[in-house]
């Protein structure tokens, strides 16, 4: 961890790809859902925050030409494979460090923010995030989020949840390894507080429309 930032290096980056798709149940289903949910939007111009690999901005753009993408991530190798991945399209930006250093030259339409609050600590510098993203979009642009949220009784069941769906396809031992550094390391918030977050940073209160287990997504709206 630097700077509250989880930069994702080595075999964390390579193996990305295949992690997803073992550890989070539906998650190409969710990446599926993206362009649904954002390709109403006037002018399609989307800030993907966290964009990791690319699979989210290759969804969009294999969705429409016309959508123009950002993508901003501190990880250079994530950036790499990302500009490898998305090479066939044109319409594709990628900028390697963090939000707050991207000097954007214009309002985005739409934002995403996928697999990223819960590595980061403190309520103060989780709120200081998704302000960065509201000051980026215009009013009434479509924000989503999707991490791992829940603490308490919840964590517990729904982590019951996604041992029953890793049964056979991923060892004990290593579903034992990741649940203690889920519970221990990563820095959850529950839906009522990332709901405060969010208003507090500009944008309406969220709606839920996706859930796998401990992972969750909401869709708000920046306040026009």
């Amino acid at each position: 961890m630097k700077k509250n930032i989880a930069i994702f290096e080595g075999n964390r980056a390579n193996n990305y790809d295949d992690f997803a798709a073992k550890w989070i149940p539906n998650y190409d289903y969710y990446i599926d859902m993206l362009p649904k949910l954002l390709n109403h939007t006037d002018e399609k111009n989307a800030l993907i925050v966290g964009c990791s690999t690319g699979n989210e901005m290759k969804a969009l753009a294999q969705s429409s030409e016309d959508w123009s993408l950002t993508g901003v991530d501190p990880s250079p190798e994530m950036i790499a494979l990302a500009k490898e991945k998305l090479r066939a399209f044109s319409t594709i930006e990628l900028f390697t460090g963090k939000l707050e250093h991207f000097k954007n030259t214009t309002f985005f339409n739409a934002a995403t923010l996928s697999l990223v609050l819960h590595f980061i600590k403190y309520p103060k510098d989780k709120l200081a995030l998704l302000q960065q993203v509201e000051k980026r979009l215009k009013p009434g642009s479509p924000f989503i989020i999707m991490g791992i949220f829940g603490n308490g009784e919840q964590l517990r069941t729904n982590l019951e949840v996604l041992e029953l769906l890793l049964e056979n396809t991923v060892a004990q031992k290593e579903i034992d390894e990741r649940f203690t550094r889920i519970k221990k390391e990563l820095h959850r918030t529950s839906e009522e507080e990332l709901k405060k977050l969010l208003v507090r940073a500009g944008f309406k209160p969220p709606t839920r429309f996706f859930q796998t287990s401990i992972y969750s997504a909401w869709i708000t709206h920046k306040i026009d």
